[in-house]
């Protein structure tokens, strides 16, 4: 079972590692989760709150890495107890805080991604009045993401949430929270476009002329290619021409260099008969070298016996 468990944590590493290419933009989210009060003295007594609840939305904009974004989150938790009788926060606490976010996200361009964040706002609180106290807001925020697309994310994190000292009957007490929560944002704006294909690489025309056994004549198909390789020259109007030639392995290589040489002038002289300038055309000897079929030393191989034409 381990390592059947092992074998797919490597399978999924590279879905998990896989890059995408995000982009800056807006988004909005929802999110909700539980939230713990931690425990208080409240009005003078002291309360162990239920588990409660957390749900809001949030707007920002994505620079990919950093973001910022403005969030709402209503928080809800029961209470052991009434602690002021007549007022709202007899029976629970409810409060709402309006924050500032600043995040940061370690690998954007990855489908899993880790981040931090903090916030500041303003915090409403249940305390005599349904209207609450206003107190200052702040949080923490450590979480893990999701990028489902570029568009799309999914996201968990822990969070730590608190406010300046609220009030019941004139006493303050504490309120800090933790809560998790899972998200939902929706990133605006088009998905990268792919890069246009580069343009395709136009290779210049080539002909080749093959060779019997340690020979440099020219054969009739030889001619005929060399003709056809004399009128693409005429019309491109002005161009340069390679005549390079090459052996098979068999013979001693000094042999086959001075052998491949003349198989080009060959070549040389018959593109001359069909009308192209002799100062438009080199000559190259290669030997054994560029080998169009790879064989041992000693090989006797008809392919390897050629002179190639390149016209550009």
């Amino acid at each position: 079972m381990k390592k059947a468990l092992m074998a797919a944590a490597f399978i999924a590493l590279p879905a998990i590692a896989q890059a995408q290419t995000p982009m800056p933009g807006f988004y909005i989210g929802a999110e909700g989760g539980v939230n713990w009060l931690l425990n208080s003295t409240i009005n003078n007594v002291g309360t162990t709150p239920q588990t409660g609840w957390a749900a809001g939305g949030k707007i920002g904009y994505d620079f990919v890495g950093p973001r910022v974004e403005l969030e709402g989150v209503y928080r809800n938790n029961q209470l052991s107890q009434g602690v002021a009788p007549g007022a709202a926060i007899n029976s629970q606490v409810g409060q709402l805080g309006i924050l500032a976010n600043l995040l940061y996200d370690f690998m954007p361009a990855s489908v899993i991604t880790p981040y931090i964040g903090a916030g500041a706002g303003i915090g409403f609180v249940d305390s005599n009045s349904s209207l609450g106290s206003t107190v200052f807001a702040y949080q923490g925020i450590v979480g893990l993401a999701w990028n489902v697309d570029t568009n799309f994310r999914v996201s968990i994190d822990g969070r730590y949430y608190g406010t300046s000292n609220p009030t019941v009957n004139g006493n303050g007490w504490s309120n800090n929270n933790f809560s998790v929560m899972l998200g939902l944002t929706l990133k605006f704006g088009d998905s990268p476009v792919a890069p246009p294909p580069p343009p395709p690489v136009v290779q210049p025309p080539s002909f080749m002329v093959f060779f019997d056994w340690d020979r440099s004549n020219l054969s009739a198909q030889a001619l005929n290619t060399i003709k056809q390789a004399a009128q693409a020259y005429k019309s491109k109007g002005n161009a340069r021409v390679t005549a390079t030639g090459h052996t098979d392995t068999s013979g001693p290589e000094a042999y086959n260099m001075a052998l491949s040489l003349r198989r080009a002038n060959s070549v040389k002289d018959a593109l001359v008969r069909e009308g192209v300038p002799a100062t438009a055309i080199a000559v190259i000897g290669r030997g054994e070298a560029g080998l169009l079929v790879k064989t041992a030393d000693g090989v006797r191989e008809p392919q390897n016996r050629r002179v190639e034409i390149v016209i550009q």
